[in-house]
């Protein structure tokens, strides 16, 4: 079974993505203008993909014997679409690195399951971070 360590760093990748999926559908429905118009699917998009990915990683904490928290960590809507990007980006950067020590941390355990696992959500997160960051150009 999986170290208490690992448990918890899976809940608070669960807790990230409960976060960023309520965020980023919310900034979704809240855009307007010409430029909300553009992007709003993207982030209903991404939103979407972000509760996939709590469900998966609910899913493998269960069977690693964890329970799955049901608290999101602290969601940001902001009030204008420069914030809203700019703390998206930052989301994205902050489980960019997280997912990179739960990699390493499911290497140490001989858990080649989660660590696929994290290595194909982290090449969406990584998609995602690209996204915000090319957004953020445009404004």
């Amino acid at each position: 079974m999986a170290s208490k360590d690992m448990l918890d760093m899976l809940n608070r990748a669960i807790a990230r993505e409960m976060q960023v999926t309520v965020q980023y559908m919310w900034q979704h429905v809240m855009w307007k203008g010409i430029k909300g118009f553009a992007v709003k699917d993207e982030l209903k998009s991404i939103a979407i993909t972000e509760m996939k990915h709590a469900e998966e990683i609910a899913e493998r904490l269960v069977y690693l014997g964890g329970t799955p928290t049901t608290k999101p960590d602290p969601i940001f809507v902001g009030g204008s679409m420069q914030e809203m990007l700019e703390r998206d980006k930052s989301d994205e950067e902050g489980a960019i690195e997280m997912y990179k020590q739960i990699i390493e941390m499911a290497k140490k355990e001989g858990d080649g399951t989660t660590k696929r696992m994290f290595q194909r959500i982290l090449a969406d997160e990584e998609e995602h971070h690209d996204t915000f960051s090319g957004l953020l150009e445009e404004i």
